[in-house]
């Protein structure tokens, strides 16, 4: 019993070609996912869930296990990565070692740190929590957005009351950032919903909740490194 955390690494991104191998600052995208989780020094086991054995060969070169790929069932754009998640508990079980929690960690967050991961245990703790979930302040406030009619008009495009609100009395919105989730696994198996019973939030810092889905997103998360790396 102990703690488990799983990267899931699927192959064949539609968005940006192999992105979780692709090479930011001369590592595999994934690899700074692996790091993260080892200098946490929070798990048992660290697993990169991923169909392809290319995928697995780099995974286990920068410290992660792979004792098992994906299935084929789960290897497709509609699976989610809790039903891989699920998968990796029943397989592990099947080979005699069960877990207390779960923690997934995306590897399109490569700003994620060893401390944040820390931070989303401390939570879990200290709330008695089920579920632990990062988040991070949204760069620009829902209530400044509208969707927009076909004439492109922008009437009531703001509520009146909030285009008379001070600026820095407008509420700060949070949005989930991807980086960061982690659960107890008897309450992950046994919910249908994970976001209900005792579910909390671990504030993460912006610069460390970049989620990299295309070229651009990539482009920022090498500013950001290198900017790391340099102070």
């Amino acid at each position: 019993m102990g703690n488990l955390a799983i990267i899931p690494a699927r192959s064949g991104s539609k968005g940006l070609k192999d992105k979780n191998i692709k090479l930011l600052n001369g590592k595999p995208l994934l690899a700074y996912t692996i790091e993260a989780a080892r200098e946490s020094g929070l798990f048992d086991e660290i697993m990169v869930s991923t169909d392809s054995q290319e995928y697995a060969d780099i995974a286990k070169q920068w410290g992660a296990n792979v004792p098992f790929l994906r299935s084929n069932e789960l290897s497709n754009d509609t699976a989610s990565s809790w039903d891989a998640v699920k998968e990796v508990i029943e397989r592990y079980k099947n080979l005699g070692t069960e877990f207390d929690t779960v923690a997934l960690l995306q590897p399109t967050s490569p700003l994620r740190t060893s401390n944040d991961i820390i931070e989303g245990y401390k939570v879990l703790k200290e709330k008695a929590a089920n579920l632990v979930v990062g988040v991070c302040e949204m760069d620009h406030s829902p209530l400044w957005s509208n969707t927009l009619p076909e004439n492109l008009s922008m009437e009531n495009f703001i509520r009146p009351d909030v285009v008379e609100m001070p600026r820095q009395s407008i509420p700060i919105y949070y949005r989930i950032n991807g980086a960061l989730y982690i659960v107890k696994v008897d309450y992950l198996m046994r919910t249908p919903d994970i976001y209900g019973d005792r579910s909390f939030a671990s504030v993460m810092k912006k610069e460390n909740s970049i989620d990299i889905d295309d070229q651009m997103d990539f482009t920022i998360a090498e500013v950001l490194i290198s900017e790391r790396i340099r102070k």
